[in-house]
């Protein structure tokens, strides 16, 4: 598959033979300023939200440099957008929005700005430095909620659906508990009757976002009882963030 560069904005936009305009999964991970591994990141994101190959990207084989070749992710623009969009930071937002205007003027048949004479080149490349320097600017502004997010994702450690609800309210969601336990009930994340109530769906158990814990507890006759307890994993608390802010900006 032959790839040609059509706009080399904050993040190359290329089109592929059949003129499909497609993304380099790789390339947005480096201007998004990831710190995790390529691999690890684009598997989980794949994962996290259902991206299905052959429909959102393709997969290629890249250049051998002597070793065994890497896998290189071509996402269609429309994907892209929303793999930018789930960083969760000022960095993927800029990103979705060049993303989105690129898609504007390719659905109105209007090509990027192509320089003609020295001063418009110049001016171009003017304009393409200032916003590399502040993308440069912004990905060190981000590194520490960006390591925070890649922490929490990774942590042995759950939380109660009550805390997750305070997690949501320091990012601008106004949500409690009680809402909270119904919003994920309604949502088929938790079962909502019978014996199992709030207890995670198997589509839930499945996806990693939540796990349940056992804990004994003295009934008035004093025998033990074993009570089931829902948490929420590390990488259910990146998930309904993510899902939370952006439905929240959705909605703006």
């Amino acid at each position: 598959m032959k790839l040609q560069v059509i706009e080399n904005g904050l993040v190359p936009i290329k089109e592929t033979d059949s003129g499909e305009k497609v993304v380099d999964a790789r390339e947005l991970h480096e201007r998004l300023g990831s710190n995790r591994r390529f691999a690890d990141w684009i598997k989980y994101r794949i994962e996290q939200f259902g991206f299905i190959e052959g429909q959102d990207f393709i997969t290629i084989l890249g250049e051998s440099t002597g070793g065994r070749p890497s896998t290189e992710y071509i996402f269609k623009l429309s994907s892209a957008k929303e793999l930018a969009m789930v960083e969760n930071n000022d960095i993927g937002r800029r990103i979705r929005r060049y993303f989105i205007e690129a898609e504007e003027r390719y659905r109105n048949n209007v090509d990027a700005f192509v320089p003609k004479t020295l001063p418009e080149a110049l001016r171009a490349y003017a304009v393409a430095l200032e916003e590399k320097m502040a993308l440069e600017h912004q990905i060190e502004q981000d590194k520490p909620r960006v390591l925070f997010s890649q922490a929490v994702e990774a942590s042995d450690t759950s939380i109660l659906v009550g805390d997750l609800a305070k997690i949501l309210k320091q990012n601008g969601i106004n949500v409690g508990q009680n809402r909270l336990f119904a919003w994920m009930r309604d949502n088929g994340y938790l079962i909502k009757s019978g014996n199992s109530r709030n207890m995670p769906t198997q589509y839930s158990m499945e996806r990693g976002w939540f796990e349940v814990q056992q804990r004994v507890i003295q009934v008035p006759n004093g025998e033990p009882k074993v009570r089931p307890t829902t948490k929420v994993t590390g990488k259910g608390q990146m998930y309904f963030v993510n899902r939370f802010i952006s439905d929240y900006e959705k909605a703006q």
